[in-house]
């Protein structure tokens, strides 16, 4: 295959050459009637009006300043992958490319989020650029490696498309419209700008939608339908779930310095059936009711998977393994890329850290510092006491060291301090904190199981009883014993 083979490149490279020309067009158009206005006053009136000559000239300087081609910059988004080094990833990329009729990128990233992408970056206008390619960490622990392959089948029927020869003529066109609006203000001379640059999203969003169903045929072609059509839920069930475990589980861990093994956490935390359940109801959600709008870039899943023929029936893979398997020395590629995010002296400071020793290494020194800010009031507390907080809370939350959580959140904030005092006197009797990604913190000893961090809740919804609540303090050994040491 080649890409004079796609007949729609034509057509889209036919509106969006024109979409350009027009912009430029009129942009070109309205600078010079600006410049041309003093100039024609001193020409043909014989007179200037200083404050008129002053106003048309910055604008029409402003507007051919901020139409002016930039030159493409391009950083790297990520740890650049080595060919050598990651043979057997480079096996499938390679046979993905071949398959599409596509050359390799010149190369290929691993990124952080749940998403896989191609472009050409450099140069200026496209010209002079160079096919990169970004993988993301998490994406590789998402997909098996079936719908792994049909996911980069759809990017590499970007390339095949020439959506990527189109793509920086349209980006570089946004970016100007862009400048000229914001160099203009609020003024009558950007108005022209503003209803054109709306326009031209409108109509270059929807050319990118029709990519993007494009790409997914060329993709089901060469993996098959269903392949790709699990890669896209999966796509859609995972990026949600990325976020809240980047912002709870690795966040926290960066702060305190230390670096966990990322996409190994990633696999556990979706694993968890709550969070997994949670990632099919969105999923489902996106099936039964995603829409698009007039400026998305890409068509809802329901669509695209209509025109694969697949929103029913799909073969899910058996026992087949993840992608992120043909990926090796990952924890050097999640240092090199925390390097990108942070900084390198950042990711150079961290510590490596299992999530085993998480709960021990990072939160209990956490739980340690919150009770001792609070050791005054908690002194005179003992966990049987607690029952009989419920309902009087607020009391409780004028006494704790609040400073800085909203009115509205210090019920919660001094729960939570409750549960670091529970955590803190297990952890003086022997008990093991467990802090796994995406589950319940607890703290266990031999086989007893502790969850301090729930206990408020659980007593003041009822799910837990105070002769309940009993049984377990004298279990636990921690009966009659005060929440904190003054």
């Amino acid at each position: 295959m080649n890409q004079s083979s796609n007949p729609s490149l034509a057509g889209r490279a036919l509106a969006a050459v024109a979409l350009m020309i027009g912009f430029y067009a009129l942009a070109i158009g309205i600078a010079a009637a600006l410049l041309y206005i003093p100039y024609a006053e001193v020409v043909y009136a014989g007179r200037i009006h200083i404050k008129l000559a002053i106003g048309c000239v910055v604008g029409g300087l402003a507007i051919l300043w901020a139409i002016l081609p930039r030159i493409d910059r391009f950083e790297a988004p990520g740890p650049k992958l080595d060919p050598v080094e990651q043979k057997e990833l480079f096996r499938t990329l390679t046979q993905v490319a071949r398959g599409t009729g596509q050359t390799m990128p010149s190369e290929v990233y691993i990124v952080s989020d749940v998403n896989a992408w191609v472009s050409q970056r450099g140069g200026v206008m496209g010209f002079g650029s160079r096919r990169v390619m970004g993988l993301g960490l998490p994406l590789l622990q998402t997909l098996r490696v079936s719908e792994f392959t049909a996911v980069i089948g759809h990017e590499f029927g970007h390339f095949h498309g020439g959506d990527t020869s189109l793509g920086p003529w349209i980006y570089k066109t946004r970016a100007a419209i862009g400048r000229t609006i914001q160099s203009l203000g609020d003024g009558v001379l950007h108005k022209p700008f503003l209803w054109y640059g709306n326009f031209f999203l409108r109509v270059t969003q929807a050319i990118s939608r029709r990519q993007e169903l494009a790409a997914d045929q060329l993709a089901a072609a060469i993996a098959g339908p269903a392949a790709l059509a699990n890669g896209l839920i999966a796509v859609h069930r995972a990026a949600p779930a990325f976020d809240s475990y980047w912002r709870n589980e690795i966040v926290p861990l960066l702060n305190a310095g230390y670096r966990p093994p990322i996409a190994d956490g990633f696999r556990q935390f979706v694993n968890i059936d709550s969070i997994s359940s949670a990632m099919e109801k969105i999923a489902d959600e996106e099936l039964q009711h995603g829409e698009a709008d007039i400026y998305d870039s890409h068509p809802p899943l329901r669509e695209r998977l209509a025109a694969l023929g697949q929103l029913e029936q799909r073969t899910a893979p058996a026992d087949e393994p993840v992608a992120a398997s043909l990926l090796r020395n990952t924890s050097r590629i999640e240092r090199e890329l925390l390097a990108v995010l942070g900084g390198a002296e950042l990711a150079k400071s961290l510590k490596p850290l299992s999530w085993s020793a998480a709960g021990t290494t990072v939160f209990l020194p956490f739980w340690r510092e919150r009770v001792s800010k609070n050791a005054s009031v908690l002194a005179d507390l003992t966990p049987e006491s607690l029952s009989s907080l419920i309902g009087s809370m607020t009391g409780l939350v004028r006494k704790l060291d609040m400073d800085g959580v909203p009115p509205e959140e210090r019920v919660d904030a001094a729960e939570d301090v409750i549960g670091c005092a529970i955590a803190v006197v297990l952890a003086d009797r022997g008990w093991t904190p467990v802090a796994e990604p995406g589950r319940e913190i607890e703290m266990t000893r031999d086989e007893l199981v502790m969850r301090p961090f729930s206990v408020m809740r659980r007593l003041r919804t009822a799910e837990l009883a105070a002769e309940g609540w009993q049984t377990e303090l004298v279990a636990a050994g921690i009966a009659g014993a005060p929440l904190a040491q003054r």
